[in-house]
């Protein structure tokens, strides 16, 4: 059996190379992310690309995804409305200005009888108020698009968390899985000529290929797992390219603070809601007060004087409020609706953060269990290795302590991505971007 002494020697090996990276990192600088880009030979020969960029940060990635993203349009729609709504509050004017021409004339086209000529400018005047409101609607919309804009940064800012995390959890899984898929190559091999030997029956042999195939199964799913994360990560970022670090440290921020962005946001348009609703009761849905400016030229018959005169007309309406009530009652309608959904937001931020600070608990807690598991399989596994140089236990025997020596190592290593993922959870919940 001393042929065996190198196979667990192997393994004990690899084992250890694998926890290199569970080190505390130093107080001032966090470990930088595990990518496993270039893992090896892909069992399916289907590759989406991606590379680290030392020259992309995370701020940086985030603008770019920014730059792209569909909900920028609508935005961008936002700022343009209230430009408009400004355009409309600084005119002298509440609407359009008319030119009425008018002549009349009791024998046409010869110049014997009486006619009269006029023309008079029409001018939309603002009623009182109004325009102080318009200006109020326009300055509220304005800082409504800006809100808006910082809210669908955040939700970009959550999108790109996600999309890194989960590839990088992916690629966990892939190195994982290829580690145990080589030792169990290894092993394979080794009991293979040990049984053409006569050192082992065949039965061995028989064992140690389903557990390669196995493995084998277990790196092809993972594969399929890296190739969704990367597709989801392009899809949304439309880059190749993923920043050197990517790792965050914790907000100092324990609550759901006013100026949170999402909060930012509603908060905006119900101001906005609340000055449309003045708006409306300045303001004659049908019919605006009107200023009309004119002169007319008059002559009674042949020979006569032309008599010129000049006039000014107001149009001044009123009793118009039960046709203002309906429009008044549908603004006050989307302020109430702005209202409550605001509440349900800062319920759902609330709740938000209970999770991840409970989360960030919990993987804390799991991780020192973890990290202590792995300790004991290692030492287990040391163990197992000279009982099985010497004879004492079997190959099976040997390939169940294997098995829970890899998955203590995997379980440790993903519970110190998912601590670094949830910190990342705790920013956004509270409303931090990187």
């Amino acid at each position: 059996m001393t042929g065996f002494r190198h196979i667990p020697n192997a393994l004990f090996g690899a084992l250890l190379s694998a926890g290199a990276c569970w080190a505390e990192p130093p107080a001032t600088e966090l470990p930088p992310p595990v990518h496993a880009m270039s893992a090896g030979p892909m069992i399916v020969e289907h590759l989406d690309p991606i590379e680290t960029d030392p020259q992309l940060s995370l701020p940086g990635l985030i603008e770019q995804t920014l730059e792209k993203y569909p909900d920028r349009l609508i935005s961008e729609a936002l700022s343009q409305e209230a430009e408009a709504l400004t355009e409309r509050s600084d005119s002298w004017v509440a609407g359009s200005t008319a030119l009425q021409l008018g002549y009349m004339d009791d024998r046409i086209a010869d110049d014997l009888g009486s006619r009269e000529a006029s023309a008079q400018v029409e001018i939309t005047t603002w009623k009182w108020g109004q325009r102080e409101a318009g200006q109020v609607v326009a300055d509220r919309a304005g800082a409504a698009a800006q809100k808006q804009l910082a809210a669908v940064k955040l939700e970009v800012v959550r999108l790109v968390r996600d999309a890194l995390w989960n590839m990088e959890i992916a690629n966990i899984g892939l190195q994982q899985a290829q580690n145990a898929l080589s030792i169990s190559e290894q092993l394979m091999k080794k009991v293979e000529r040990r049984v053409e030997l006569g050192d082992l029956p065949r039965a061995d042999l028989l064992l140690a290929k389903g557990e390669y195939l196995q493995n084998r199964a277990l790196v092809t799913q993972a594969e399929a797992e890296v190739m969704h994360s990367r597709k989801a990560y392009t899809n949304l970022t439309t880059l190749t390219k993923v920043p050197t670090s990517y790792r965050e440290r914790q907000s100092e921020i324990t609550t759901v603070a006013n100026d949170h962005p999402m909060l930012d946001a509603i908060n905006a348009i119900i101001e906005r809601r609340r000055a449309e609703v003045e708006w409306i009761r300045t303001t004659d849905p049908i019919n605006q007060p009107k200023l009309g400016v004119g002169a007319k030229s008059q002559r009674d018959g042949r020979g006569g004087q032309n008599v010129e005169s000049v006039g000014v007309n107001v149009v001044m309406l009123f009793g118009g409020d039960a046709y203002n009530a309906p429009e008044i009652a549908k603004a006050n309608l989307e302020l109430n609706n702005a209202m409550a959904q605001r509440e349900h937001l800062y319920r759902q931020l609330e709740k938000n953060l209970h999770e991840a600070e409970h989360a960030l608990e919990v993987t804390r807690a799991e991780l020192a269990i973890a990290n202590e598991l792995k300790d004991i399989a290692e030492t287990h596994l040391k163990m197992t290795e000279i009982s099985f140089s010497a004879g004492e236990i079997n190959l099976l025997d040997l390939l169940k302590i294997q098995a829970r020596a890899l998955e203590a190592i995997r379980n440790a290593k993903l519970q110190e991505v998912k601590l670094e993922r949830n910190i990342a959870f705790y920013n956004q919940a509270v409303g931090v971007a990187p």
